[in-house]
């Protein structure tokens, strides 16, 4: 390891910036090579930016990165000579080098200068790839489109692995007519099975045994190059009745925290660990089973998933520490990185320009008094208060990014996940000159994969599905953005099938979700995708269906004070649309009064203030121009103390189409606040998002109107129902 001095420590980290951006272009690049082979701009650019990230790299030493940089140079160099055609086979194997040379960046951004054992084997496994591209034969001239004839492996052999499989079959599973006998001869076609212990701890007296019952459990040693995902499937049959344990032996633990630590970022340890191939999708699924019944009537924070899959024999301690040291590394690289933004000339140019007026306007403000009175105090007290308006927006501005780069990234993903499904999908990106916070643009970028990935396996059909029902064979998913009302929305658009409503609410009744025979509204039943572990899939894939990924998807957009939303036309396609503020820093609101509190609505859900009319103390609607508003009491919400003041207001908003009203004491007015996260205390608290300090030194909460209208709707429901 060098070391490194200040100076180049901080040349380093520009180098680092300059490289993300390169190997995006890189990958951009690559796959609009895919679609028109013959685009010579395209190879150029490509040729070039590979050709300024070895530069840069040879400039700090970095060999190991400039070694492997050259040979995919190389490639691209034959490509811009014409003495190597463009083909699927070609772009599928110079992607993995693109993110092989992103993993190196990236482990240089954490100060590692030379290359791990690991990043090494993986190399080497992704310049075989390519080797077949830079045979003798590549040097004379093909077509364009043209394969080179990559071999049928696309990869290097998996290497064998060792595994401990504990096996308690179901005490039914002979009468189901399962022979745990087959499935250790199947085992043996796997791999070698060198071990198997039989467990008759279970088995009873001669006179009390049933024949037909299964007493024994098994201890496998099975040494195979099948993944554990593989291993699993075997006992797809016979795993809900008994107990069926999968572990990587003792001997394997220091590959998997190598594997680990070679991985990209993920900021979720269960990812990281079903990337490794330590775990699978199942298993963490039955661990997020189990960490929710546990954490169930408990205030206290639910126990961590690492700790499940430890205490039920999933994966042992040092692997799970390796994923979570990945995770924490995750996280303080991405905050690093929320500390370091480009920012266009012009704006920085502008805010320095509003704070060189500020200093001549408070100047000003001592001089006017003398030699205009009061008036000219007040006018140069306006103009001061201008100025701070514009260069709090013009501060914010700087942090603006536009969220089209973050949409385009997704090209990869389509073309990666549309291959593996056997399906054609086309990507179209609109609005991505839209733009928000960058903090909100690094962190919806999961929640947006998500949709993606699940529009593309459930949504998008087959091609031969779609010519059935007229449809072109090459599906279309659209992402787009755009500003509305104080807000940026996200849709994500696909042609396919639509949501099947009828099959969603019996699949939530089975579950115990809704009551049979329960009327919902569209926008009801769609929601109920977000529960946690709900899924309507007939199979698993390897992409979705086990029901994991929409609560997450739901639950990250509502930290972000965001709401989603969901239209669905059977047969024509879905489109889910997230909204979300434009900056976590600071909003317009409007202040309003209930006793001695103070509450803050968004402005911009605000659409009008009427008076309460008279009547009962207990009722919960209004009419208003000839319309029914239901309304909520904040006094009775947060029971707060106190009579009711005499005139009290009504606060019109609207969230989702849907308006309801806020009965309050007080209408204060329109305030610029600024976002103060709530503390760990108050995290179950769904419908206040934050706190700020008012200019009289008091707290006010900042109300969560999405919860909030969501919260009372639901509990108008259960007190109907009860």
């Amino acid at each position: 390891m060098m070391s490194l001095g200040e100076d180049l420590g901080q040349a380093l980290g520009t180098f680092v910036i300059e490289a993300r951006e390169l190997l995006q272009d890189i990958e951009d690049g690559l796959i609009a090579l895919e679609d028109d082979p013959a685009a010579d701009e395209t190879v150029n650019a490509l040729f070039r930016a590979v050709h300024t990230l070895k530069g840069s790299a040879g400039l700090f030493g970095l060999d190991h990165l400039v070694e492997f940089t050259h040979v995919v140079e190389t490639v691209l160099g034959l490509v811009r000579e014409g003495a190597l055609g463009v083909s699927p086979g070609l772009v599928s194997a110079v992607l993995p080098c693109a993110d092989h040379i992103a993993a190196i960046v990236e482990g240089v951004a954490a100060g590692q200068t030379q290359a791990s054992p690991s990043q090494v084997r993986a190399g080497e496994d992704l310049l075989a790839g390519l080797r077949p591209f830079l045979s003798a034969d590549t040097a004379q001239t093909r077509p364009a489109g043209s394969v080179p004839g990559p071999p049928a492996e696309t990869g290097p052999a998996r290497p064998d692995v060792a595994w401990e499989l504990s096996l308690r079959f179901g005490p039914d599973s002979l009468r189901n007519g399962m022979d745990p006998l087959a499935f250790l001869r199947y085992l043996g076609t796997m791999g070698s099975v060198t071990r198997v212990t039989t467990d008759v701890d279970a088995l009873p007296e001669a006179d009390g045994m049933d024949p037909e019952t299964c007493y024994l459990g098994f201890e496998v040693h099975l040494v195979t190059d099948a993944p554990k995902a593989e291993i699993e499937n075997v006992f797809e049959f016979v795993r809900e009745d008994g107990d069926i344990r999968i572990v990587a032996a003792d001997d394997q633990t220091d590959s998997y925290v190598q594997r680990i630590q070679s991985l990209p970022e993920s900021e979720r340890v269960g990812d990281i660990l079903v990337r490794s191939g330590a775990v699978t999708e199942a298993e963490i699924a039955r661990a997020l089973r189990i960490q929710q019944e546990r954490s169930a009537g408990y205030a206290e924070p639910p126990v961590r998933i690492g700790e499940v899959l430890v205490e039920e024999n999933i994966v042992g301690q040092p692997i799970v520490e390796a994923a979570l040291g990945k995770q924490r590394g995750t996280v303080e690289a991405r905050f690093h990185d929320t500390q370091t933004i480009r920012i266009d000339a012009s704006r920085l140019d502008k805010l320095i320009d509003l704070v060189g007026e500020l200093v001549v306007a408070q100047a000003s403000t001592g001089m006017r008094p003398a030699a205009a009175g009061q008036g000219g105090a007040l006018q140069a007290e306006s103009e001061v208060m201008r100025l701070v308006d514009e260069v709090r927006h013009s501060a914010l501005a700087l942090r603006m990014v536009p969220i089209g780069t973050t949409l385009r990234r997704f090209e990869r993903v389509i073309r990666d996940v549309s291959m593996d499904l056997g399906k054609e999908v086309a990507l179209v990106v609109t609005g991505g000159d839209a733009e928000m916070d960058k903090a909100l643009v690094e962190r919806i970028g999961d929640p947006l994969l998500h949709l993606v990935r699940n529009s593309l396996d459930h949504g998008i059909e087959p091609p031969e599905e779609r010519v059935r029902r007229g449809k072109r064979a090459r599906g279309t998913l659209r992402l787009n953005a755009f500003h509305d009302a104080g807000s940026v929305v996200i849709e994500v658009i696909d042609d396919g099938r639509g949501l099947d409503r009828e099959r969603i609410l019996a699949k939530a009744a089975e579950r115990g979700l809704v009551a049979p025979g329960a009327v919902l509204s569209d926008q009801d039943v769609y929601g109920l995708i977000f529960e946690p572990g709900f899924s309507t899939a007939e199979s698993v894939s390897s992409i979705s269906g086990r029901g994991v990924g929409m609560d997450v998807v739901h639950r990250s957009v509502t930290e972000l004070r965001g709401s989603i939303e969901i239209d669905s036309t059977p047969g024509v396609g879905t489109t889910m649309r997230i909204r979300l503020p434009l900056t976590l820093a600071i909003i317009d609101g409007f202040l309003v009064g209930v006793g001695e509190s103070s509450f803050i609505i968004p402005l911009d859900r605000v659409t009008e203030c009427v008076e309460l009319p008279a009547g009962p103390a207990d009722r919960d609607c209004m009419y208003l121009r000839g319309e029914v508003l239901p309304f909520i009491r904040l006094r009775s919400l947060f029971d707060i103390p106190g009579e009711p003041a005499r005139r009290q207001s009504v606060v019109v908003i609207e969230q989702s189409g849907q308006r309801t009203g806020l009965v309050v004491d007080s209408l204060m007015g329109e305030v610029q606040t600024v976002i103060k996260p709530l503390g760990p205390l108050f995290s179950s608290l769904n419908c206040v998002s934050g706190s700020t300090i008012l200019g009289n030194g008091e707290v006010a909460l900042i109300l969560d109107v999405g919860p909030l209208v969501a919260g009372h709707g639901e509990r108008e429901r259960l007190r109907v129902a009860g």
